[in-house]
């Protein structure tokens, strides 16, 4: 496992398009997934330490943003022949686990992953009601432990992103596992 902290966001940047299939294969387009308040974009995986340690968290929190018009959608991009653990059919169990109120998505080609710019598990990505991104930074100060005393600092930045449009001054880098990427194609010589 390799330890990974987010660059500082590209603020107005436009929200990538992109269409995945979630656990049960069915297609979610972008359009499909937009609150009228925004949406909020989690890369994570199923075998992170950074990840499960703040699921009970995740669920939580984008269950009160959807009540504020921030819908959510989770992506899962890393390669799962090298890590079985993070594979379509372990997604599902996962969802179904914590009951994700939010569709989890398979990333298999990690061409949205790239699109994004992500680079850890989690990741996250908020965005206005235009599709601006406006926050990319951590959930909270939480890493590999569980706080529960730690401030909501997404969760605080998304409802802000919900009531002006604009997120807060102040973000943090998330910090995480980094994505498991596919190998790269070898290339042959003439």
């Amino acid at each position: 496992m390799v330890r990974t902290t987010t660059p500082i966001g590209e603020f107005n940047q436009p929200v990538p398009d992109f269409v995945l299939a979630d656990t049960r294969e069915r297609l979610w387009y972008l359009e499909d997934l937009v609150g009228p308040n925004g949406l909020l974009v989690m890369f994570i995986c199923n075998h992170c330490p950074y990840v499960q340690a703040i699921l009970p968290k995740i669920v939580r929190d984008t269950t009160e943003l959807r009540t504020l018009g921030v819908h959510s959608v989770a992506i899962m991009s890393n390669d799962a022949s090298q890590y079985p653990e993070d594979s379509a059919e372990n997604m599902r169990r996962l969802a179904e686990r914590w009951q994700f109120p939010f569709p989890y998505l398979h990333d298999e080609t990690q061409e949205v992953a790239r699109a994004f710019g992500a680079v850890c598990t989690p990741d996250f990505f908020g965005y206005n009601k235009e599709l601006k991104l406006q926050y990319r930074g951590r959930m909270d100060a939480s890493g590999k432990e569980s706080r529960p005393d730690a401030p909501r600092e997404l969760f605080e930045a998304m409802r802000q992103i919900a009531a002006t449009g604009i997120g807060p001054q102040e973000q943090w880098p998330s910090i995480g596992c980094s994505i498991k990427w596919l190998p790269e194609p070898s290339s042959e010589e003439d």
